[in-house]
């Protein structure tokens, strides 16, 4: 047996898998979102009609507000915040390993664990959040029941939840800036912002870059922290923080609409796809690479 067969060999089992565990249900969601498929397992063909009722459904637009208003609050205030705390972290400071690993322990918690804890904060008869707001001689916003302050609750669980890997990935790439750049631009006699602006902000603009697309498609995908925390708000008339991924779910195993469903996960999956391309595209325009 020549090289070349003998790694086929060897990717066989890796390819295998792929074939069976995401060539084939992408495959077979394609057919599924043109059909309609029965609880007695019988499917009938529609053909578009099911991507015509998702492009004339008012509540699905109302999921994709949603999930757009998660996407532009989460995304910068996340990458701002695990910024600030890596440049912090960064420092000399005493006990900043341990500081570290407080910050990154929510990264490894039970997302639904946090979010029934955070439902217990926000309480409005009996959290202690509202508890300081009564002795403030405040009422307290009814943040699980009210549509205004629903999304905000969500947003604030997230950051929560996921700015400790940002932290983390920025503090790997800020231990990589050159010394010696830091160096000249003091003999330079660069302020401190003059630092951080033309020395760290373009070297780890590459990493800014990754988490940028990670955390956007991340936001596209947001489903637990709205379902645990509110249920989507689905009883409501204003479905508040009701997101794609959650009507998803609902049309599929509420409704048993799986083929409406497979259309909406494929709008969903092309317009992930889209935005990932053209920011590939734009990202020549302000990210910046070193060459060597």
């Amino acid at each position: 047996m020549d090289q070349q067969n003998e790694a086929y060999l060897f990717l066989l089992p890796s390819m295998a898998g792929v074939l069976l565990f995401v060539i084939l249900p992408m495959l077979a969601s394609v057919l599924l979102s043109l059909g309609e498929l029965k609880l007695s397992g019988a499917f009938s063909w529609v053909g578009i009609a099911n991507y015509r009722e998702m492009l004339n459904d008012s509540v699905f637009w109302q999921t994709v507000r949603n999930t757009a208003f998660f996407m532009v609050t989460i995304v910068p205030l996340q990458l701002a915040f695990g910024l600030m705390l890596a440049l912090a972290l960064n420092q000399p400071i005493r006990g900043r390993v341990l500081y570290r690993l407080i910050y990154f322990m929510p990264v490894v918690t039970t997302i639904v664990a946090a979010a029934i804890v955070f439902q217990l904060l926000l309480n409005r008869d009996f959290g202690p959040i509202s508890e300081i707001f009564w002795k403030l001689g405040f009422t307290p916003p009814n943040f699980l029941g009210d549509p205004d302050w629903q999304k905000p609750s969500v947003v604030l669980l997230t950051l929560w939840k996921n700015t400790g890997f940002t932290m983390v990935i920025y503090l790997a790439a800020l231990q990589g800036v050159p010394q010696e750049l830091y160096d000249a631009a003091n003999v330079d006699g660069a302020t401190a912002w003059q630092r951080f602006r033309n020395v760290t902000v373009p070297l780890i603009s590459p990493t800014t870059f990754f988490l940028f697309v990670l955390q956007m498609i991340g936001a596209f995908q947001l489903f637990t922290e709205a379902y645990v925390m509110t249920r989507g708000s689905s009883g409501t008339p204003a479905q508040a923080t009701m997101t794609v991924v959650y009507y998803i779910y609902q049309n599929a195993f509420s409704y048993n609409r799986m083929g409406k469903a497979a259309a909406i996960a494929w709008f969903l999956f092309f317009f992930i796809f889209l935005f990932t391309l053209i920011q590939t595209r734009m990202q020549r325009r302000w990210v910046y690479y070193e060459v060597n």
